[in-house]
């Protein structure tokens, strides 16, 4: 359903494509509404955002390098260019990465990501995608769209090629009516490093929803907006060139730690497409709780979605330590040197008794 842009949404995408000439009109405007001592408010004067500028990033792009002084980490074949952050290039076999090196510990936030996906492929002839990601580990290159398998937190993809549909074809099976997606197609998970994204389905067995996304080859610029609060997800995108927000998931009751990384990844295959990242911009939204929420919104240590059950996790035994094991060592010894010992005692009574009873 496509979303007009209220108050917010219009002034978000106003204040994205403001230009430096119309700073002064910019500020004439906020003193006529009144706004000029503090943030614009985003829902009927409940909710406030903030830029947070060590988890977001735009041009020139300072900040971004390998060093532990960088706000941004590349990692793989990602690269910085004037214009924009090339995860992959149109080019076959690339990964690359693009991780913010502050954990965030904001309880309501919202990440607005300004991305482009071009190539020269043609129809279903290209790939495979690009994805967002607030999780527990940073810079682990993997399988899952440049990222690692079995990540603990949120992953939301942007995935361009539909492997299940190529392989339906293949075995010259179809769909059943309202099951078949059209790509590209954007869509979520949580995981709490106990679930395995399945390529072969596209995600399909663990999406928590999803929608169409027509986002190749534009020429105009694509948005996808991914807003927490008050534990409700929301991914939106404004991929039409209109100044419009269109809803695309929208659950409730997901339950995401605090203290995650944020960051963006992609992959390419034997198909391969340019994933360029232009800019991602977090705001912190302040959100009024009653007593009640404030109860039932404490911070949690593992993700978790209600109503949907996540398989538990089993944590991997501790190695032993170098004393732990010589200790096990010694006194499986000395049991048995004991043991052969009293069996050697017992074994002469034996003979002994054996004896006297024979004479």
């Amino acid at each position: 359903m496509a979303v007009t842009l209220g108050p917010s949404g219009w002034w978000q995408r106003w204040r994205r494509h403001l230009s430096a000439r119309d700073g002064s009109r910019m500020l004439l405007f906020l003193l006529l509404l009144g706004s000029g001592q503090g943030p614009w408010p985003v829902w009927a004067g409940q909710t406030f955002e903030y830029l947070k500028r060590e988890h977001s990033l735009s041009k020139p792009y300072q900040g971004v390098g390998t060093g532990s002084s960088s706000l941004w980490n590349l990692m793989g074949n990602a690269m910085v260019m004037t214009q924009y952050i090339r995860l992959t290039p149109d080019m076959q076999s690339k990964q690359g990465a693009l991780w913010n090196r502050v954990p965030c510990f904001l309880r309501d936030w919202e990440l607005q990501v300004h991305f482009r996906i071009h190539g020269q492929g043609k129809k279903n002839l290209h790939g495979d995608g690009l994805a967002i990601w607030y999780t527990k580990d940073r810079m682990q290159p993997g399988p899952v769209f440049g990222n690692m398998d079995k990540f603990v937190g949120l992953g939301v993809f942007v995935d361009t090629y539909p492997n299940e549909e190529k392989q339906q074809e293949a075995q010259k099976r179809r769909y059943s009516p309202g099951v078949q997606r059209v790509f590209p197609y954007i869509s979520a998970m949580v995981n709490n490093g106990s679930l395995s994204y399945d390529h072969e389905r596209d995600g399909r067995p663990t999406e928590l929803g999803g929608c169409t996304a027509i986002v190749r080859n534009l020429h105009y610029d694509t948005f996808l907006v991914i807003r927490y609060v008050k534990r409700h997800l929301t991914i939106m995108m404004d991929i039409d060139g209109k100044h419009e927000w269109r809803d695309c998931i929208e659950v409730p009751g997901v339950r995401l730690p605090r203290g995650y990384y944020f960051g963006t990844s992609s992959i390419t295959g034997d198909l391969s497409d340019n994933h360029d990242v232009i800019s991602l911009k977090l705001f912190e939204l302040t959100v009024e709780r009653t007593p009640e929420e404030e109860k039932l919104h404490r911070d949690v240590f593992l993700p978790s979605v209600d109503n949907m059950k996540l398989p538990e996790m089993t944590a991997p035994l501790p190695p032993l330590s170098g004393l732990a094991l010589f200790l096990i060592v010694f006194f499986s010894l000395v049991f048995s040197v004991f043991a052969i010992v009293i069996g050697i005692i017992l074994y002469n009574k034996w003979q002994e008794q054996s004896r006297k009873r024979f004479y």
